[in-house]
Order: structure tokens, then sequence, then C-alpha cells
């Protein structure tokens, strides 16, 4: 927990880094790898002071506030899988106000839901003498590519309104089954969040209550057993590329979600180890010159090479016909 002491009572002074973030964000950022159901709690108890008195999650911290944090006392999660050293991920842009990394599959963005730290709280530990860093956006753990974060507040909440605003463009790269129907160029279907009996998160389509959710989509290469696809994020729900692509029964190979299971298994024969789905291309108006930036990843070379199988015996079945 940084350098807090759980088994004491902690005294904090807000300084420029905190300044206008909610009092929850603050503790869950300071906090690494305590539960976000307990930081609630404590603040809802009241054990949580500001300038001595209680505070709702939702309080703005300002330079001077000064926070009394109780001791925090919770049973030892599973750790999970640490990521590998952070300064080897590939630096894909980096300057003043941004950081862009090329995220791997099998890496949580941050820590929670059984993690106890992801690849946010890894950077910040690598880079101590950042006094700054927060993730712009999120990607599904399984989802490889571009990754942004903001090493400056004023980036990060530019950043924000720009992608609130539609301002930005997001391409992904997807392998559905099938041959694609070249009719379909987008899917608009409100999607709603819900956690099941099982305490999985998950995504359903909702015209009624979800929020509405619009992604585009184009065909760029179409075989006899698969079609390689674009699919370009004009809103940024949970899982929205994943649950629209299931609904049109073109699932994500490898999604063990809302993908098939037969079809998944079917295409393992290939070495498909991992869903099918990578951040390629995102776009924006950097925050401080106003310049039109682009950063691209390219596909990883698992998913080129699970493309080459499936070309390859797609030749030999044909010769052998």
């Amino acid at each position: 927990m940084n350098n807090l002491c759980k088994d004491r009572v902690n005294h904090v002074e807000i300084s420029h880094d905190g300044e206008d973030q909610r009092i929850d964000n603050y503790l869950l950022k300071i906090l690494k790898g305590v539960p976000k159901s307990h930081v609630y709690r404590i603040l809802s108890s009241g054990e949580v002071r500001v300038n001595g008195g209680r505070a709702r999650p939702n309080r703005r911290l300002a330079v001077g506030d000064k926070i009394r944090i109780p001791p925090i006392r919770v049973a030892q999660r599973n750790q999970g899988t640490a990521p590998q050293d952070p300064e080897r991920f590939k630096i894909l842009y980096e300057d003043e106000d941004i950081l862009a990394i090329d995220k791997p599959a099998g890496l949580a963005v941050h820590g929670g839901s059984g993690v106890s730290s992801g690849i946010i709280e890894h950077l910040r530990s690598t880079r101590s003498n950042q006094p700054f860093l927060e993730l712009i956006h999120r990607l599904d753990k399984e989802t490889s590519g571009v990754l942004l974060l903001a090493k400056k507040r004023l980036a990060l909440t530019n950043l924000h309104t720009q992608i609130r605003n539609n301002q930005t463009k997001k391409i992904y790269l997807a392998l559905v089954p099938g041959q694609w129907d070249q009719k379909i160029s987008k899917v608009d279907l409100a999607l709603r969040k819900y956690v099941s009996k099982a305490g999985e998160r998950r995504v359903v389509i909702d015209g009624a209550n979800g929020k509405p959710s619009l992604t585009l989509f184009k065909a760029l290469e179409v075989n006899e057993q698969t079609s390689l696809i674009e699919a370009n994020l004009k809103t940024g729900r949970t899982h929205q590329i994943r649950v629209h692509l299931a609904h049109i029964n073109f699932p994500i190979l490898g999604d063990d979600k809302y993908g098939d299971f037969r079809r998944n298994k079917l295409f393992q024969k290939y070495d498909l180890k991992r869903m099918f789905l990578h951040a390629h291309r995102f776009s924006f108006t950097h925050p401080k010159s106003s310049e039109k930036i682009t950063i691209e990843s390219p596909l990883p070379v698992e998913l080129r090479e699970v493309m080459r199988s499936i070309d390859g015996a797609q030749s030999n079945q044909k010769q052998n016909n």
C-alpha cells in the first residue's frame, strides 16, 4: 500500500497529484491491492476523515487537505500472475504528457477481480520519479494492443473529454468464424452491464435499459473459414465489440465469455490460445500541441501465426480436392 502502514492509522496530506480527484478514486489508487468493497466500507462508516470530518465517496480533494485513513486489515487474496517487467513493454509513443504501450494479451490493466495489481500499478512502481500516471482508457485482460496513459492530470481530463465527445478514433482487429456478411456495416444496439449470480460481470443487449452503443464494421480479409474484420468504436462500452459481434452470430474466435465454445475448440488446432481481438490504432488530438496523433500496434506474432495456419490448412484442402 505505497508507504502506508496497514496496521495503524495513516495521515496523508494532498499534493498537486491528488488535486480535484474524488476521494474514493484517490483511496483506490493509493491502497493498492485492497478490494474496492472495503474502500467503500471505510468511507461509508466514517472511518476515513478529511480535515477532521466525514467524507462522501464523491468528495473532491484540494491541495492541503488532510486525510485520516484507518488501519486496513483484509484477508490476503490470490495474487495472480504478475506482469512481466513493465519497462520491457514496447513503448509506442511517449512525451511529457502521454505514454502509449503495446499491451500484451493476458495481463490486466489494473488490479481488481482477484488480481492484486496490473500494468498501471507495475508501471507506477518502476517509474517512481513519475508523480502522476493514470489510464486514459482500458482494455480487457485478453485484448492486446495500444494502451494510452496520461502523465499529467490535464492530459487525462482532456483525453477523457475527447473520448466522451467522440473526437477520438479507436480501431480494433478481430477474427470471426465464417464469411462476413458484407451487408453488415454497423451494429447500433444498447448495452447493459450486470453481475451474474456467480459474481461474473457480463454485458447484454437491452434496448429498454441499456446505454447507446455503436460499432462500425469493415471486412479486411474474407476466407472460407474465417473473416478478419475492422471494428471502429463510436462508443466505449464494456465488452462492446465482443457482445455486438456475438449478437449477429460472428463471435470473436477465442472469446470464452461471449464466444461459441464449439467453434473455439475447433480452432484450437490452429494454435489459437487467446481471444483474437487487438487494439490496432488510436487517433486523438494532442492535449497540449493540438497535433493530430495516430498510434498503431501491429497484429501480434501469435495472431499472425494463427491466420497463417488457417490459410495453410485451406490451401492443403484445396490441393487434396
